[in-house]
Parts: C-alpha cells; structure tokens; sequence
C-alpha cells in the first residue's frame, strides 16, 4: 500500500484527550481563539471570526480557510521544545530514520515493529506514533528527546487519524477492512466500524468536523463516515477501472475534497456534503501525496509513477506547474515544513529522501535512508491540533 507524511523544519533558510488543548496561553479551555500567538515571531493569523464545530470540544475554525492556523512560526506551545527533526518509516528494513533538517545529515536509526508505514503526531501533538502494520503495534515516540517508548499492541494499524475533537484515534485496517476507533492514549478499543472496501487508508474532515472521507486503494472507492455516531454514511465507486485512490485533502474554503488516484494519474474532486464525485484533475502518473503550502494558495502533488510534484492552484483549480526530480525518482508521502521553505518527500522505491525547495522545486538534498520509505514527517509543524497521518493540522 501507499501513503504520506507531515513537515516542520528549523534553521537555515532552504534547508531542509478532549476538549482543550493544553498550554496555549491563556486559553487552555478554548485553543481556537484568534489570539493564538506565533512562538517564532512568524506570520499571524487574520482575525477573522471563528465558527463553532459540530462536534463538542472541536475548536473552532476559520470557514475562509481551514489551514488559518498552519502559517509560518505557528507552533503551539505546547512542542516549542520539540526537537527539529524528519522521521522516516522504512518499510522493509523495519526502522526509523532520523534526520536534522538544519543539515540533512541522518542522526540515528531507530528499531520499531515490522513494516513500519507512518509516522502520526497525536492529536495533543505530544506524541510521534510510527505505525508497525505487520508487526500489529504502535511505537510511540516522543517529539522533545526523538527517543522511542514501548510499543503499544494495535492490530493492523496501516494508518492513524483522530477525530477532531480529539475523542478518538481512528486506526485505519486495512487488511481487516476496519475503522477502529480508540482511545487517543491508550489506544483502548471504543468502537470498531467493518467497511464494505479493501485498502482503507487515507482520510480527511469536514470543516465542522462532522463527517469525514476515507479513500480505499484496493477497491477503488470512497466512503464518508459520520464522526459523531461512527457510522457510515455512503460509498462511491471510482468510474476509472483499476483505481487506486491514496491521499486526501480538502480545500482551504472547505468546498471541495481532493483525492489523489494513482492509476487515474490525478485529482478526483468531490463535493463532501452532496457525497458526489465532481470531476477529475491530471497531475501526473503515480499520483500519491497531497501538501498544503503554508499560505493555503498551492497544493503539491508528488507523482510518484514519473517522479515529479504538481503545484495545484487552489484559486483557479488547476495545476500551475510541475517540478521534476533530477535524475528521476519515487515522491511518495512527506510535508511541509515549517517556514514553508522546504517540501520533504520520502522517495519510495529508491531508499532515500528528498529536500525541495518551495520557492524554485530546486534539489536541496537527497539523503540515503532504509529499503521503502514511506509516511514521513516533519516535526514540528504549526497548527493547534494534529488530525492525524503524517500532519494533517488545524
């Protein structure tokens, strides 16, 4: 299977539980306030109002843009000692790689379960969890000494979400062709939902939270789930035969939903409230993983069938321009860090990682890690909360 990751990197320019989220300044009860500060003296959010969430507990949300609170210098408090580092799970040497992105260099190599497929920040952002699939179990790892804990046995753990409210971890099964919902801690079984396709595992929320999209790889389809009662809402099949639907992301103004289609070789784009498919966008072959940047005008797009990254233009819905990785390559999942200068791609079938610059999609750096890297992240990232993946913030 395939996935993606999150970014957030320090240093020199080019470079590579529920309700309340705990140490924001005077607001530790209500984190979605507009006051939320920059700790690095980066660019603030608008103040604009927010919109309460469907869901008790969610913060709030700008409805103008989604990703209001995921601008340059934007970390929560809460991980400001947070190392800078790229944590990257290779799948078949059954390791962590770790990596300074002030200098490219890799730090140490981390032991975790077997087939490790992402690194997820926990919804409070205070835990890094890498997903053992095969080997059933969670490794946490914590962001402040990048040391990793004992593993916490989860079946089939391909991927990890949380709900926004931050209730729930959502453990996407894949081969058991589950949602699993657990506890966000302890990882405690609280209720688990069989779905009716074959590859869950990419996911995304609507702007209030209600509901969320979850792509299946293996059968070509798209579910919507109700996140409140955990039940499912609807299925669509893919028209494209042989599909193979991957990352998930939904627009800054919330209206549209992106999937990322390998096989289609681009975007399908979805109407979430309708549940209806809208169209489809060409980006290249091997489409796979979907980045925000970090002033919510430009999605990048990894290719990972041509070794390319697609700059899609939310403003006009169309790509812009296209990047290629100089003697070709496997762009699979990663993300923004965060200054927004640097896009961090694990390079899936060639054991190394790249560092591209925003500005120009210039080579930074390509470091050699373990066999099949895959769901990157970047830590940390600016945002109050972690949906979840390999950063999926808000």
């Amino acid at each position: 299977m395939d996935t993606d990751a999150g970014g957030g990197s320090a240093g020199q320019t080019g470079q590579a539980g529920q309700a309340g989220l705990p140490g924001l300044p005077g607001q530790a009860a209500q984190p979605g306030v507009p006051g939320f500060k920059s700790l690095t003296g980066g660019a603030q959010r608008s103040t604009g109002a927010l919109q309460p969430a469907a869901l008790p507990g969610m913060p709030g949300y700008d409805p103008s843009d989604l990703y209001a609170f995921d601008r340059p210098g934007m970390v929560s408090p809460v991980i400001a000692a947070a190392l800078p580092r790229v944590y990257v799970p290779n799948t078949e040497s059954d390791t962590v790689t770790v990596i300074d992105p002030s200098d490219y260099h890799v730090i140490e190599t981390l032991k975790v379960g077997r087939e490790p497929q992402h690194v997820v920040p926990s919804w409070d952002l205070k835990t890094l969890w890498v997903n053992n699939d095969l080997g059933n179990s969670l490794t946490p790892i914590d962001p402040f000494t990048g040391k990793a804990g004992a593993p916490i046995p989860v079946h089939d753990p391909y991927n990890l979400y949380f709900t926004p409210d931050g209730v729930s971890a959502v453990v996407m099964a894949s081969k058991d062709m589950q949602l699993v919902f657990r506890d966000p801690h302890t990882m405690a079984v609280q209720k688990v939902l069989p779905v009716p396709c074959e590859g869950v595992n990419h996911a995304d929320f609507a702007p209030d939270g209600s509901y969320f999209i979850v792509s299946c790889e293996f059968s070509g389809q798209l579910l919507k789930v109700d996140t409140k009662t955990r039940t499912l809402l609807g299925v669509i099949t893919l028209p494209q035969q042989g599909s193979m639907p991957q990352d998930v992301k939904i627009s800054p103004d919330g209206k549209v939903f992106y999937i990322a289609d390998m096989v289609a070789n681009g975007l399908w784009t979805v109407d979430g409230n309708a549940f209806k498919l809208t169209g489809l966008i060409p980006t290249g072959r091997g489409a796979h993983g979907l980045y925000v940047s970090r002033d919510s005008t430009t999605m990048y797009v990894s290719n990972r069938g041509e070794g390319t990254i697609t700059l899609f233009d939310f403003a006009t819905g169309k790509p812009r321009g296209k990047w290629q990785i100089p003697g070709g390559g496997s762009p699979d999942m990663g993300g923004v860090s965060a200054d927004g200068k640097v896009l961090w791609l694990s390079g899936r079938y060639n054991a190394e990682v790249y560092a591209i610059s925003t500005v120009d999609g210039r080579l930074l750096a390509r470091i050699n890690v373990g066999r099949g890297p895959h769901g990157l992240a970047v830590y940390p990232q600016p945002g109050r909360y972690s949906l979840g993946h390999t950063g999926v913030f808000r």
